[in-house]
């Protein structure tokens, strides 16, 4: 079990309520990161479902929950053969801080077909450019949970040059070797910095509404022979208006999700 896979953790206790226990390691100044938090949701849902997967998940961000103990109370909505639907709710001190709808289905391994615009082309991971390590004591502990590599025009904003283009472009791995699983992409959904940098804005932009849908299993992250890393990358864009979109290059599609805002490449 990884450190993100504990972190995640959801102990169920009957048949609708699961304990969680929030971890600070996925904080941005104090807040913890929204897909982080869905994680830690769908996995009680999951578990709570007849299905493997959670195929569309729409979360609700009411309050910022805090570090430490939580629970994560699961509604069954309907079940047929091949969908359910549920509702859960992550609950601290009796206060309703996330409310979710999730849809679960098991993925099988077979190719999606897709009617789309190609994917954005991203550069080699070797010209792509890494934030600055965030201050200690910023409380942007979620940092060191990941590696990010930038597509450098899109982070313009850091040196004073916004592109006006509302969007961003990254690769994406956990720091700890982890094959990427739904959970993982539920954390890296949420993990790209808020596009309105681009326009030469700044300040805090929380998330309050997040949709996003699994149209496939990710590849399992496979050791590339010369480099010692993975060789299945993916990637994620985000565009201002727009909603969420992973993408693998040529091979079987993670997990495209409609409208668009961020492509990443999970796996560098």
């Amino acid at each position: 079990m990884t450190k993100f896979d504990e972190a995640t953790q959801a102990i169920r206790v009957d048949e609708h309520t699961y304990d969680v226990c929030l971890d600070p390691g996925y904080a941005i100044g104090g807040p913890l990161n929204g897909g982080y938090l869905m994680a830690v949701i769908l996995r009680a849902a999951v578990d709570a479902s007849p299905f493997e997967h959670p195929v569309s998940t729409t979360a609700q961000f009411h309050k910022a929950p805090v570090a430490g103990p939580a629970q994560v109370v699961v509604e069954p909505l309907k079940a047929g053969r091949t969908v359910a639907f549920a509702r859960a709710r992550l609950v601290q001190d009796g206060v309703t801080q996330i409310e979710s709808l999730i849809t679960t289905a098991t993925l099988q391994d077979v190719e999606p077909i897709y009617a789309d615009e190609p994917a954005f082309e991203m550069p080699p991971v070797e010209e792509c450019a890494k934030l600055p390590d965030p201050k200690p004591e910023s409380g942007m502990t979620l940092n060191a949970q990941m590696e990010l590599r930038f597509d450098p025009p899109t982070i313009g904003w850091l040196h004073g040059r916004p592109s006006g283009r509302p969007e961003s472009r990254a690769y994406f791995r956990m720091a700890e070797p982890q094959d990427p699983d739904p959970y993982v992409l539920a954390l890296a959904v949420d993990v790209l910095p808020p596009v309105i940098f681009s326009s030469g804005s700044r300040g805090w932009a929380p998330t309050v509404d997040l949709t996003w849908h699994l149209r496939a299993l990710p590849a399992p992250r496979l050791a590339h022979p010369a480099r010692q890393r993975p060789a299945g990358r993916r990637r994620l864009v985000r565009r201002g208006g727009r909603g969420t979109r992973l993408h693998r290059p040529p091979g079987r599609p993670v997990a495209p999700a409609r409208p668009r805002r961020k492509r990443l490449k999970v796996g560098l």
